[in-house]
């Protein structure tokens, strides 16, 4: 499909006297757009009657007179009844509007769309190369990310420019990021119910406009320089994560729209051609698959239009350099609503020209039938990895925890193993490791020091009797439920968290981190904060002798996965054949010999040495010693005797006070002191 330049899409277009303004309805049977008039006086409201193409659901007009700051609606008139819901005389958005404000407060509170400039001064910076085998992934919330930072000015706290602030880059640099990936920042509004309660969407999976960007992110001289004032701080902060040589991805929400279920808040699809804008059942009801009311039907091409514009413009205009899709299972559905993994819309992402240098990161799954699909977007397309989550949870938290209660653990180590190496029984031997994202927090469910704090959820602040929210955490609180003072407890959390955080750096496959893990940041054992804000979401800057230590932690962990490309397999070995950017593993039991059947599977036996090797492409010959032991028993592990091993030196333990300096000769005793996982260099 020809695909049209970025100045020739939908919306408003400024020119030398005249403006151009499109927009699409295949259903709508009359089109006003409205300039509302000026503060200044300068100009009354006017309203322009749009021209539709015979043939076509395009519509447009040519406009006098429009300056940057305008603000404007749209008016659309239509049939009504069954999947219609049209009313000539409700003001509507732009879907194309690249700024979005309130047009009024109190009762009278609407959307409203804004004309915007979008001249920017790049400076000549151009977009970090990340080679992909060593992007480190970081999830973050615009907002909570600095709001309580007491470095960061306080006027900018909670801002784009506040995750642009020098000390917030600076940390970002410290702990190895290569990647921010932003929580969404597209313009956003609460669920209706939760306005009524007095309440707020505090992630901002609610989209209202794919174009503009959220101008509650901004700060508060950037919101009364107007539209054009979020549009540049968000620039702005582009700009300098680029200068610090840090990737922008954000989370993005195509999947469905704030206009929520049939009898929300109509704002602007719906009201302008809803029937080809959202999945419908047989009998005119909405078919949601993404549990929030409404899915958007990628299947029109409209709609798919409207996705793959939206994305150039942010790869493009503001320069971003990656998306991860919220329920990206959902955009992949067909006319039927069945699941394509060559879905037309998902071609068109992995092969237009201005896509070509961005990372595409799925969600691999939606609530819909048959919605569970990982693994299966193909070549291109990074994944979400929900069963590395599942393994590395249940093998340093629960099976421990049942370990701990009844004296044997829940599984053997295989399934550890598995995910160390990649997730090869997920990924298809042509994508290789990387196609994985791997993961053991997100934003939705516990932060990390929750997992190690809580065996159960406590959510009784999201208002819902804490109903909501996964019961399955695979969690476990370490004999006390939430904060203690027992330095016995908090020890060994310490070193759960130390498990977690060292699997999911050692294993091949993109990392992602959340934010505030590396702080220890509580949520107080709530796993579904998506309506709560205030003191209990941001990350805690302040001077804690645990943050620190986790801090330092995942700072070495990203140095020491930087230093071995042996850690950082691109492809997967091939039996009998020799792979470039591969790496080749040799598994040795506790005794230092092979390991066996038994030594796999049975759950008394958890622990596993791999020695891993690279296959030289870019990069020298590189080895390493992983050691893992997941056993709360202290046990004597022999280091593998090997012709081309002397010694072997320890690089990094997640047991505290480990000898690091000196040399194991081959055949040496290691003493694994309960749970944990140690990494050595090979002299």
């Amino acid at each position: 499909m020809q695909e049209t330049a970025i100045d020739t899409v939908q919306g408003f277009h400024l020119g030398q006297d005249l403006a151009r303004f499109a927009m699409r309805s295949a259903t709508a049977t009359a089109v006003s757009l409205v300039l509302d008039a000026r503060p200044d006086g300068s100009a009354p409201e006017r309203h322009v009657a749009l021209t539709q193409e015979p043939d076509s659901d395009r519509w447009h007009a040519e406009v006098p007179d429009v300056r940057v700051g305008d603000t404007y609606h749209l008016l659309v008139d239509g049939p009504t009844g069954g999947r219609h819901d049209f009313d000539g005389e409700r003001p509507l958005l732009d879907p194309y509007a690249r700024g979005v404000v309130r047009a009024a407060e109190g009762a009278a509170a609407r959307w409203t769309s804004v004309v915007v400039d979008d001249a920017f001064d790049w400076g000549d910076v151009p977009k970090p190369t990340v080679p992909l085998d060593r992007v480190v992934l970081y999830e973050a919330n615009v907002r909570t990310l600095t709001s309580a930072n007491p470095a960061v000015p306080e006027h900018l706290r909670g801002t784009f420019a506040g995750v642009a602030h020098e000390s917030t880059i600076a940390h970002l640099q410290r702990i190895g990021v290569t990647t921010l990936e932003l929580l969404p920042v597209h313009a956003f509004d609460s669920e209706h119910w939760l306005q009524q309660a007095g309440r707020e969407n505090a992630w901002g999976y609610n989209t209202l406009g794919f174009f503009a960007p959220h101008a509650g992110y901004a700060s508060s001289s950037a919101r009364e320089a107007g539209a054009d004032g979020v549009l540049r701080e968000f620039k702005g902060m582009v700009r300098l994560l680029h200068e610090a040589g840090i990737q922008v991805v954000l989370d993005v929400v195509y999947n469905h729209t704030a206009e929520e279920g049939q009898g929300g808040p109509t704002s602007s699809l719906r009201g302008i051609d809803g029937a080809n804008r959202y999945r419908f059942a047989e009998d005119d009801t909405y078919y949601d698959t993404t549990g929030c009311g409404n899915t958007l039907d990628t299947s029109v091409e409209a709609t798919a239009d409207l996705v793959v514009d939206s994305l150039r413009y942010w790869a493009r205009e503001m320069q971003v350099d990656g998306f991860r899709f919220d329920l990206m299972a959902a955009l992949a559905r067909d006319a039927d609503h069945v699941f394509d993994p060559a879905h037309p819309l998902l071609e068109r992402i992995r092969q237009h020209p201005d896509l070509q240098d961005v990372l595409v990161i799925a969600e691999p799954w939606d609530v819909g039938p048959d919605g569970w699909r990982t693994g299966a977007f193909g070549a291109g397309t990074l994944e979400w990895n929900d069963g590395f989550r599942n393994t590395v949870r249940q093998f340093w938290l629960a099976d421990v925890g049942q370990e701990r209660r009844s004296g044997v653990p829940g599984a053997g180590i295989g399934a550890l193993a598995n995910s160390l190496t990649g997730s090869r029984s997920v990924f298809d031997v042509t994508r290789g490791p990387l196609a994985g994202v791997n993961f053991v927090t997100a934003h939705d469910g516990f932060t990390l020091h929750d997992l190690a704090s809580y065996d159960g959820k406590h959510n009784e602040a999201n208002g819902e009797d804490n109903r909501d929210g996964s019961d399955d955490n695979r969690s476990f609180n370490h004999g006390h439920e939430g904060a203690t003072a027992d330095r016995g407890v908090r020890a060994a959390r310490g070193r759960s968290m130390r498990n977690l955080l060292g699997t999911l750096f050692l294993s091949a496959g993109v990392p992602m981190l959340t934010a505030g893990d590396e702080r220890s940041r509580t949520q107080h054992g709530n796993n579904n904060a998506y309506v709560v804000s205030g003191d209990l979401t941001p990350v805690d800057w302040s001077d804690d002798e645990d943050a620190e230590s986790m801090t330092e932690t995942v700072a070495a962990l990203t140095r020491l996965r930087a230093a071995h490309p042996a850690l950082r397999p691109s492809r997967f070995g091939v039996e009998g054949k020799v792979t470039p950017s591969a790496s080749r593993m040799t598994w040795y039991g506790p005794d230092g010999g092979p390991m066996t059947g038994e030594w796999w599977d049975q759950p008394i036996h958890r622990a596993l040495q791999s020695f891993i090797e690279s296959t030289p492409e870019h990069e020298p010959y590189d080895r390493v010693l992983v050691v893992v032991h997941g056993s709360g028993r202290t046990r004597d592990l022999t280091l593998p005797v090997r012709e081309d091993v002397l010694a072997y030196r320890l690089a990094w333990s997640s047991e505290k006070h480990r000898d690091h300096d000196r040399h194991r000769p081959a055949g040496t005793v290691f003493t694994a002191y309960g749970p944990g996982i140690h990494v050595f260099e090979v002299v």
